[in-house]
């Protein structure tokens, strides 16, 4: 804990209320450290800041800067306040951490930090200079600590600071930026000054040529226009200028060769030359130069020409080249013939979603016409673009072609590993099941145990197959196989049969609301305690993955352990996201007996009890939602400040549901690309319904699931919710609730009353309607345990599922 903040000058005594603190012990962290003292020099009040960071242990102690902030405050000053105050930090010696203590000195002389920069501001220079920034102190009491920061976070690697002085030799173009000096003497708010450094640059020329722009024409003809464009990118723009030549003879304006540079239609760093009534003459190398006033930067030159061979670009798939099918891990190459003179650029993108290419950008270049795919996996089938670039080229219609690829790849299923613990003589059910696979036809299937064949079959119109072992023996324990097969490859499940030991477990680790820590819950069986001498107690072990240390603790056992007893014991402080080896040893009086282990794996907290889950989706991420990997599109969390609706203003909510344009929700963005019937899903967390018993859910609970939602706009297509239990399909689910159509401008809230037997999910899925001013949104999702408060307005009999929807 924290000491209360008070004067440690014992000449001077008044009668203000001393902040007392108290701080939360949080197990595993360690430090302790004194932040801030804030005064306002010519105001009533001061403001003294402590910040204290706290330790405990688990088995070793850590230093962990974590901490918070205190704060003395002390109002109507007066002379006798100015005194040393003092701060004492005290983790009462744990982890022999000895108190900390730092004293703040108030006199009638303490004032905020002032500073001045001795600089231009902007500061231009050529890239190899070296540029000094300097920053003295103007005032300040005590005397204030200079530093200096860049807007892009980091300081170049190469700069040097010394006395406030920031020095940057040999300065390049990724050096151009903001840059501050900051003075702090922990009175009152830090002072800021900054400039910006501007590098001089010129990059990235390219041209293209218009034809005939008056006369709709793709061809350049003798007696028509021609335009010819050049751009560049230039830092800092308004030193850029160009100049033409023709032929290596500079040209100059003329009625007939018209050159502008500052028309406002044109885009930033474009020059145009208008070539009018196009004469036989007017074909040769006409060449663009562009050039930075001063100097010393390399001008750039790009050379167009223009002949009676100049001919448009035109682009073809070769025959034979769509679609093309391949093998999942090969090499393909998808082929674009293109013809034109001059060749332009192609570009390449996914032509049946917005998903970016293989190299991870939404579009590719290529030089000449070829795709190159190394590695090819199943999620890059579909359909590719290949377009015509503006640049280097034709400014006219773009030319493009689709490609078809189809991966091939063997069957996808679940679960891929499971393990299965389950008692001699008991019925055993395994069901291997194909979630996708191309060709997806003439499937078929083996069932082994080890390298024993058990069964083999094919698949008709189901799509998923069973073995089951009526009456476990000692010989059925181990490795079972289900490979399913088609001419690509088989894909396989795999369920290991083991001895009851740890028989039945949590869903998941118990989530403990603290931020470093989870617990998990072990439970267990004694495979037969009648065959074995009386259990006195288990030897509990215990190492974190990647250790080899173990520590250990005796559970005992009191009285005669019965067969199918359920053991419990709750492991706690265990470090998050760290994985667990837990082994447990019965002990009898003779001695210890055979091990058993396994892995306790840390998954993130979803709510194993589920009394209480609201999410408002105002932290990144969305409360562990996540987005369907197999619908068309995803849901967009966005705020009203910083959504762009000017192309669609009809359509969207203009805040979050509190009315907030800072507050965050959830959408669907309905604009092109998106289709007629485009779907996209929102997933949440799986929640745990944790019965009792083990072995069945005698009186399951109810849940009350509600959320606000905004349908607003003329094209409005559907909004469905979803409850996904353990073992089903979306598809199997069936909607909870639905709606469809424009509903006004406003939120509305949906309640809907959900009886769950296993552990669950919800799903929002937004279906896209027939045009763009069809934004659904969401927020404030809600699960609360018992039924919804208000009776149904509505009834949607499903599942002994009601449903409510009110304004």
């Amino acid at each position: 804990m924290c000491s209360m903040i008070s004067p440690s000058d014992n000449t001077h005594t008044h009668t203000h209320t001393h902040t007392l603190f108290s701080l939360i012990w949080f197990v595993y962290f360690y430090s302790v450290r004194c932040v801030c003292v804030c005064v306002m020099h010519h105001s009533p009040a001061v403001c003294l800041c402590c910040g204290a960071h706290i330790c405990t242990r688990l088995s070793v102690c850590r230093s962990e800067l974590q901490g918070e902030t205190k704060i003395l405050k002390l109002k109507n000053l007066r002379p006798k306040d100015y005194a040393n105050y003092s701060c004492i930090a005290s983790v009462r010696n744990v982890c022999a951490i000895a108190d900390r203590r730092v004293v703040f000195r108030l006199t009638n002389k303490t004032a905020p930090a002032s500073i001045k920069l001795l600089v231009e501001d902007p500061i231009v220079v050529n890239p190899g200079q070296t540029v000094s920034l300097v920053c003295i102190t103007t005032a300040g009491e005590p005397a204030p600590s200079l530093a200096w920061t860049s807007g892009s976070g980091s300081l170049p690697e190469k700069s040097l600071m010394k006395e406030g002085v920031l020095t940057l030799p040999a300065i390049a173009s990724e050096d151009t930026g903001v840059y501050s000096c900051i003075a702090s003497n922990n009175v009152g708010n830090p002072a800021k000054k900054s400039t910006t450094i501007i590098v001089r640059a010129l990059k990235k020329g390219r041209f293209w040529i218009t034809p005939d722009p008056y006369h709709n024409d793709d061809n350049i003809q003798i007696g028509r226009e021609v335009k010819i464009s050049c751009q560049v990118e230039a830092t800092p723009p308004e030193e850029l200028q160009f100049s033409w030549l023709k032929n290596g003879r500079a040209l100059r304006s003329s009625e007939r060769m018209v050159i502008t540079q500052t028309d406002p239609d044109i885009s930033p760093g474009t020059t145009n030359l208008d070539i009018i009534d196009l004469k036989f003459t007017d074909f040769g190398t006409y060449t663009c130069v562009a050039a930075l006033r001063g100097g010393a930067i390399p001008e750039i030159s790009i050379d167009v020409n223009i002949s009676s061979t100049t001919v448009p670009p035109n682009l073809t798939v070769p025959r034979g080249k769509s679609p093309m099918a391949v093998r999942e891990g090969e090499t393909v190459e998808l082929e674009c013939l293109v013809s034109g003179k001059p060749k332009p650029i192609i570009l390449w993108s996914r032509a049946d979603k917005e998903a970016p290419m293989p190299d991870g950008s939404m579009q590719m270049e290529s030089y000449d016409g070829v795709l190159r795919i190394v590695n090819v996996s199943r999620e890059m089938s579909g359909s590719y673009r290949c377009q015509t670039s503006q640049y280097n080229g034709f400014n006219v219609k773009p030319r493009e072609a689709v490609i078809e690829l189809i991966v091939r790849y063997p069957p996808a299923v679940e679960p891929v590993w499971q393990e299965v613990r389950q008692g001699l003589g008991r019925q055993v059910s395994m069901n291997c099941r194909v979630l996708r696979a191309h060709p997806s036809r003439v499937l078929r299937y083996e069932w082994r145990l080890g390298s024993r064949l058990l069964h083999a079959g094919t698949f008709d119109s189901r799509d998923d197959t069973d073995y089951i072992v009526r009456s476990l023996v000692r010989e059925g324990y181990g490795e079972y196989t289900c490979d399913v097969i088609n001419e690509v490859g088989p894909g396989r499940c795999t369920f290991l049969h083991k001895t009851p030991e740890f028989y039945y477990d949590t869903y998941s680790p118990l989530w403990q609301n603290r931020p470093r820590v989870y617990g998990y819950k072990l439970q267990w069986t004694q495979m037969n305690p009648s065959a074995v001498d009386r259990i006195m107690a288990y030897r509990l072990g215990i190492r974190q993955t990647g250790q080899q240390r173990w520590w250990e603790q005796d559970i005992p056992v009191e009285g005669n352990i019965q067969k199918g007893e359920l053991i419990t014991h709750n492991l706690t402080e265990l470090i998050r996201p760290e994985a667990y080896v837990v082994r447990l040893t019965p002990i009898t009086r003779f001695g210890e007996g055979d091990s058993s282990t396994r892995v306790v794996t840390y998954s993130a907290p979803i709510n194993p009890d589920l009394r209480e889950f609201h999410c408002s989706f105002e932290e990144d991420p969305v409360c562990m939602f996540t987005q369907d990997k197999n619908d068309d599109f995803d849901w967009t969390r966005h705020s009203a400040a910083t959504r762009d609706t000017k192309y669609t203003p009809n359509t969207g909510p203009s805040g979050d549901r509190s009315g907030s344009k800072q507050g965050f929700f959830m959408y669907i963005e309905t604009s092109r690309p998106r289709k007629d019937g485009d779907t996209a899903r929102l997933l949440s967390p799986t929640f745990n319904v944790a019965p009792k018993n083990p072995y069945s859910i005698t009186s399951p609970p109810v849940y009350c699931f509600s959320f606000y939602y905004h349908m607003y706009g003329k094209h409005i297509g559907s909004l469905n919710a979803f409850v996904k239990q353990k073992g089903q399909s979306t598809s199997d689910a069936g909607p909870v609730w639905s709606l469809s159509g424009n509903q006004g401008d406003r939120w509305r809230q949906a309640k809907i009353s959900i009886h769950p037997t296993a552990s669950f999910q919800v799903i929002f899925e937004g279906i896209r309607g027939p045009g763009i001013e069809g934004d659904i949104a969401i927020d404030d999702v809600t699960l609360e345990e018992g039924e919804c408060p208000d009776p149904p307005s509505n009834r949607m009999y499903r599942a002994c599922i009601s449903m409510v929807t009110k304004p």
